[in-house]
């Protein structure tokens, strides 16, 4: 009897053993995909454990060869490359087989709404409008406890906390952005950042940690809501733009609690050499130095260069490694994956030069060529236009080409807020800071394919902590009609302000009216202020859109002279003449200075006042005015 017993028991065990052993799929991304893609290769990474123990992948679906198979450090990934050039939409099935187990898996393929080259992108037509989703508007529907996330808790008292805003809240918004004139949305990230709660400025809300790069953040929504988002905008005019972060995530990724491979991470080389296996976390990371010139500088040293790139954001955010190019293939579907799912406009890349250079031009290129009408916007913080006009695609300035179709123009930026505060005198000061960074589009490849802006959720915004509407009007007055994409930051059109001194939060704040009991809403009853500013601003937008002259037409700028200073876009016969008294006294515009562009023409309407005026005497400006004349030059002189 002991003996049979002890048979039970022993076989007991080996069942149990058997059973631990046992090789599960946890999940596969992408979780779909689209045939027809100029690229036909297709990686799949599978999640599960002890997954790489699978010795052999089949499908006997048509058109479909199973490439290779690539095991990572860890035992709980495996990559399977396939060749989809001659496969057709359906399911297929994938037949696995590990330690004598036979595993079956359905996969589908689906088919492309459009091929990829009727994918249109945003460009200088348009005027993008960047918002934060959680600081915007909070739907009806709204769930402040989402089941199954990590530890948060929504307080819009707390500047580093969620708020609570969310898509529902977005969608049902979408005509104050067509009453306004805005043509794109750009939203800060969407993707899931399932971070718990931190109060100090590591804290996530942002949403710049991402935790999954397929799914929507569940206190924001769904990705059906998001798709049901865009199709609305498209719907009403409005393009969509998407958030990525290729440098980093969160470190609550899975990724980070089991390294795919040792080098997944840019991290000390003790802790590559632990095969993955340690929690990175509070360990002795390198910190990047924030300074980006090092990727550029034909004189940089290593460490200078190795500390830019290497070095991790911030501690609360894994520091990728795009130099590994199963983490850069996963990362470059991904970006595919979205623009077919839920059908963006655009992307804005983060922290843009801070990735691993020649990778992140391997994307850029990949994706010009599946879709060419497709535009990208990368982060480029270093307000030298020499250094900007690097990174833009073509560029005669770098031995690499970027790709990079769009980069941002800190320089304007940085000039226009320090012009606020100045006057326009004979040489350097304020609007001569403009027209001194204005001369230098030269270097640019494509000055029309150039985003420029007075603020975003990563500055102080224009305003302070003031309101001084005067410096408002001519800055947003410069930027949308000069030859850049304009990017506008929400509440910039009711007077919003705020500066980072204690936290960025206060340049985050909630807008007024987007949550419930809010007792001003800039929806319903804006102030007589806030009103004023966002009817001059939606003139002016309306006005912008289709406008061959802003979109097309050359530029001219003219030195700073008596304080003025005049910008003209032409096309064809028809001129549009920004004019800023750069002073905070009255100042005389000599009209004679500008016969290039004002020939015999007698009239101008100014279109920010449909007033007209007499462009055959010289005009007394007002402090810090600004008109935006629009005529048609008399071509017989």
């Amino acid at each position: 009897m002991k003996q049979i017993i002890l048979l039970c028991f022993l076989l007991l065990n080996v069942l149990t053993m058997n059973a631990a052993k046992k090789v599960v799929i946890d999940r596969i991304e992408p979780a779909d995909w689209y045939v027809g893609m100029k690229n036909p290769m297709l990686q799949l990474m599978v999640y599960g454990k002890d997954i790489s123990t699978v010795t052999d992948v089949k499908t006997d679906y048509l058109g479909i060869v199973i490439d290779s198979l690539v095991r990572l450090d860890s035992p709980n990934y495996l990559l399977i490359y396939l060749n989809l050039k001659d496969a057709k939409p359906g399911t297929m099935t994938l037949k696995l087989t590990a330690k004598g187990q036979k595993l079956s898996v359905d996969y589908q393929l689906k088919a492309r709404e459009m091929s990829g080259d009727k994918r249109q992108g945003f460009d200088i037509s348009d005027v993008l409008y960047l918002l934060m989703p959680d600081r915007f508007a909070q739907g009806e529907h709204h769930n402040s406890q989402v089941s199954g996330m990590r530890s948060y808790r929504e307080d819009r008292s707390a500047p580093s906390l969620r708020h609570g805003g969310d898509l529902e809240g977005l969608m049902q918004h979408l005509d104050y952005f067509t009453e306004l004139g805005v043509t794109a949305l750009w939203f800060t990230p969407i993707l899931e950042n399932d971070s718990p709660d931190m109060m100090d400025t590591y804290s996530t809300y942002h949403g710049y940690a991402c935790t999954n790069y397929y799914r929507v953040d569940p206190r924001f929504g769904t990705n059906e809501q998001y798709r049901q988002l865009i199709d609305a905008c498209h719907k009403k005019g409005l393009k969509v733009v998407m958030d990525m972060i290729f440098n980093h995530c969160g470190f609550e990724h899975p990724w980070i609690a089991d390294m795919p491979s040792k080098d997944w991470l840019n991290l000390p080389e003790w802790l590559k050499q632990s095969g993955g296996t340690s929690d990175p976390r509070g360990t002795d990371f390198l910190q990047t130095s924030y300074k980006l010139t090092p990727v550029l500088d034909p004189y940089a040293s290593k460490v200078d260069l190795r500390e830019t790139v290497e070095g991790w954001f911030v501690s609360t955010m894994p520091d990728l490694n795009q130099d590994n190019p199963h983490l850069m293939r996963y990362l470059i579907q991904n970006s595919k994956w979205w623009i077919e799912t839920v059908g963006i406009d655009g992307i804005r890349m983060d922290t843009y030069p801070y990735a691993s250079r020649r990778p992140m031009a391997q994307w850029m290129k990949e994706l010009d060529e599946e879709y060419p009408n497709f535009n990208t916007v990368g982060e480029t913080w270093v307000t030298e236009p020499a250094y900007t006009a690097a990174w833009q695609k073509d560029s005669k300035l770098s031995e690499e080409n970027s790709y990079l179709k769009t980069v941002m123009d800190f320089s304007f930026q940085e000039k226009l807020d320090s012009a606020k505060h100045e006057n326009t005198d004979a040489w350097w000061r304020g609007m001569n800071r403009l027209y001194n960074s204005f001369c230098y589009d030269y270097l640019y490849p494509n000055p029309s394919s150039v985003m420029a802006f007075i603020d975003n959720h990563d500055t102080d915004r224009f305003l302070g902590d003031g309101c001084d509407s005067l410096a408002l009007k001519q800055a947003l007055a410069l930027l949308l009609t000069v030859r850049r994409i304009p990017q506008l930051y929400y509440g910039t059109e009711i007077l919003m302000n705020g500066t980072k001194t204690v936290t960025d939060g206060h340049v985050r704040k909630d807008f007024p009216g987007g949550f419930p009991g809010d007792t001003h809403s800039c929806f319903t009853g804006r102030t007589r202020a806030e009103e004023n500013m966002f009817r001059w601003l939606s003139r002016l937008l309306h006005w912008r859109q289709g406008n061959e002259t802003i979109i097309r037409g050359m530029m001219t700028q003219f030195v700073p002279y008596n304080g003025v200073y005049v910008i003209a876009r032409r096309w064809h016969n028809n001129v549009v003449l920004t004019i800023l008294n750069g002073t905070k006294n009255p100042a005389v515009m000599e009209v004679k200075r500008y016969a290039e562009v004002i020939g015999t023409t007698k009239r101008a309407k100014d279109v920010l006042t449909n007033r007209y005026y007499d462009l055959s005497t010289d005009l007394t400006l007002r402090p810090r005015q600004v008109l935006v004349l629009d005529y048609q030059q008399d071509l017989t002189d």
